[in-house]
């Protein structure tokens, strides 16, 4: 069966920071992702598995072998992101910010409606980032962290000792490490957050 590689193709590998992709005798690239293949300077580079397959046992067959190759290379590459971003060799990384996946959040709650998506994590920096959803609902929390959030959309309530602060779309808050909170919202909230340290799901 053949392969078809299309522009879209070397769009995600360059999203992933690839900067090579296995072609072979079977793999059919369109001209326009040879194209974005030479503007993203990622090479196609041609696999030859014939000479390691006829190395092979007998009950073997080569067909197989190369079967068996392409499912372990696909294991093997990054895992895709919840979300399209653009990286830089540096660590400079630009996320589009429509495309993030939002997954649910577990507050302890079963009756909140709330999703998360971190963005930064631990493994790039020492803060870490992400967006959060609550969705008429609410739930306690404990954090063994700093953090601040950016209102991006909707009402963000936050009660600490019995006085409920409110912040609406552009509005900026800080909390404290070691601060017990109730997060809140009377409809659909959407924050960008940022903690510190970044492993802050580990010290709860």
């Amino acid at each position: 069966m053949k392969k078809l590689i299309c522009a879209e193709d070397i769009i995600q590998a360059h999203e992933m920071g690839r900067k090579q992709i296995g072609i072979d005798s079977n793999t059919i690239v369109t001209p326009s992702a040879k194209d974005l293949a030479a503007t993203y300077q990622i090479e196609l580079q041609p696999q030859d598995y014939s000479e390691v397959a006829a190395c092979l046992p007998d009950q073997l067959s080569k067909e197989g072998f190369v079967a068996m190759l392409r499912a372990l290379l696909a294991d093997s590459q990054e895992p895709s992101l919840p979300y399209v971003c653009k990286k830089h060799s540096n660590g400079l990384k630009s996320i589009q910010g429509k495309s993030v996946k939002m997954a649910v959040f577990e507050t302890g709650n079963p009756n909140a409606n709330v999703h998360c998506q971190e963005l930064i994590g631990q493994e790039e920096s020492q803060i870490s980032a992400g967006f959060l959803e609550i969705d008429h609902s609410s739930f306690d929390w404990e954090l063994t962290y700093e953090e601040i959030d950016y209102v991006i959309e909707g009402t963000l309530q936050v009660t600490i000792d019995g006085i409920t602060y409110t912040a609406e779309a552009g509005d900026v808050l800080f909390v404290p490490k070691n601060s017990r909170v109730t997060w809140g919202s009377p409809n659909k909230a959407k924050i960008f957050y940022a903690t510190y340290p970044a492993n802050w799901a580990d010290l709860l």
